[in-house]
């Protein structure tokens, strides 16, 4: 017997720590890591260029759960507690009715157990603000509504699910029993892993799988770069065997959902807050402007989603959040700076501008836009990246041909022969500070690197021109 269905779908959102987009077989990793997520990306919808807007722990989350970016909340670094007044996630679904539930690494507080008042407005918690500072792979250690400790058994990636089991459980209802339909709920499952466990350095896998990959597969940005330091080498098969782990236990979460009857009627996003790059480009593991560092996976099912859909287009994790609220039937406040991608899964044809905006803090004080074509970034050199969220004056560091270079080996910055894109790409890339609520800024011209063996043909490479119909030439840029 089939059981009422709430006005509102479920949604519940599953967000990893510093996964790398091309840990998925959608994008192309050969080990077989994710079928879950591969099978959600065919089936549901796929955005197969996510971003986050920041690339380090706590700003991303921020920007996660209020959409907005976080210059404007004011956590652009770590340890900057989320502002009370926030209206988040939590608060635009609760206001709606819903049940809000929050499991896992929060890392927008200022202590353990989070207090109350500093836990972003959801109804039910279990969570820590560290979660890897409490706990390690196989000592789970969380903290409920009352602050109490408590210690989930389990591999810690499968202790939080079994957690995200029992609160849909626990507010799914009875079939045949529950005379009206359950309220609608809103779950956020925050996991630790594939991050690594700072106080030994390493990538703790389960039992066995770190085994399983060790010396197999790897990107060709960590293999190019791992020659002159990093430790992809040393890490990555423990890296491979928690992201195996993590979408097995995706699939359990989705088997419960289908035997609770809830499948068809929750909206189910899975994402990621940053990724890593294993100290190749610089002394950590992101904090970068490169694609191992910011670019994330991104798949979505449920209400709205299903259907075998893929999103082209840049989007942004801060994209998320009014993504959810819309496709959930609510209203989306007017502060958040995300938009609804809901369109885009409607009509691919729809109206959405090719890049997204990055801001960098901790290792620097950066910026950048990433479009379908190119990478322009630029750093502060007076700023202090602890103390300043933004800055003045910026110089252009790196330029990448992302389609032609997808592995960021050649910076193209103060060549000649890319004055032109660098340009366009500087204005564009102030018109999305100003946009986020920055002042403009000066950035000055990358330092020239002549190189005669460069050209650059307008009508290919300016970002700007659109292919024309047969029979016609392309317009002049």
């Amino acid at each position: 017997m089939s059981r009422a269905r709430p006005q509102h779908p479920n949604v519940i959102v599953i967000f990893t720590d510093q996964q790398r987009w091309d840990s998925t077989g959608a994008h192309g990793n050969p080990l077989d890591l994710t079928p879950t997520f591969d099978d959600v990306a065919q089936t549901g919808t796929h955005a197969a260029q996510a971003f986050t807007p920041q690339p380090v722990c706590a700003p991303a989350r921020a920007a996660m759960q209020t959409g907005q970016y976080p210059t404007t909340t004011g956590c652009f670094r770590n340890g900057i507690p989320l502002p009370e007044e926030s209206r988040t996630l939590a608060s635009c679904f609760g206001d709606a009715g819903y049940t809000t539930g929050y499991i896992g690494k929060w890392h927008l507080a200022d202590s353990d157990p989070v207090p109350a008042h500093q836990r972003g407005g959801y109804h039910t918690w279990l969570g820590a603000n560290i979660l890897e500072f409490t706990s390690d792979a196989y000592r789970t250690v969380v903290f409920d509504e009352d602050g109490e400790a408590v210690m989930l058994p389990g591999y810690r990636t499968d202790a939080l699910y079994d957690a995200a089991i029992r609160f849909v459980a626990d507010h799914a209802g009875t079939p045949g029993v529950d005379a009206s339909p359950p309220e609608p709920f809103f779950l956020f499952c925050s996991l630790v892993e594939p991050h690594h466990q700072n106080e030994i350095d390493a990538y703790p896998a389960p039992v066995g799988y770190e085994e399983r990959y060790r010396g197999r597969w790897m990107p060709p940005d960590l293999a190019a770069l791992s020659a002159e330091g990093g430790t992809a080498h040393r890490h990555i098969g423990g890296y491979w065997g928690q992201v195996r782990r993590v979408d097995e236990g995706f699939a359990r979460l989705l088997d419960a959902l289908r035997s609770m009857d809830l499948l068809d009627n929750t909206i189910v996003a899975f994402t990621s807050d940053h990724g890593c790059h294993f100290k190749t480009r610089n002394d950590e593991y992101k904090r970068s402007c490169h694609d191992g560092s910011i670019r994330v996976p991104m798949a979505l099912c449920g209400p709205g989603f299903d259907g075998g859909r893929r999103i082209e287009q840049p989007v942004s994790t801060i994209d998320l959040p009014p993504t959810l609220l819309d496709a959930a039937g609510l209203d989306v406040p007017s502060d958040m700076q995300g938009r609804s991608f809901l369109p885009l899964v409607q009509d691919p044809a729809a109206e959405w501008p090719d890049d997204v905006f990055l801001q960098v803090s901790e290792s620097e004080v950066g910026r950048v836009i990433r479009t379908s074509r190119w990478k322009y970034h630029v750093t502060a050199p007076d700023a202090d990246p602890w103390h300043d969220a933004s800055a003045s004056r910026y110089v252009e560091t790196e330029l990448y041909d992302v389609v032609n270079d997808p592995h960021e080996l050649d910076n193209l910055a103060g060549l000649p022969s890319h004055r032109a894109i660098a340009d366009e790409l500087r204005e564009r890339l102030i018109q999305r500070m100003v946009e986020a609520g920055e002042a403009a800024p000066a950035i000055e011209a990358a330092p020239a690197q002549p190189d005669a063996r460069r050209h650059v043909d307008p009508y290919v490479h300016t970002s700007s021109w659109k292919p024309a119909r047969f029979g016609h030439q392309p317009r002049t840029p």
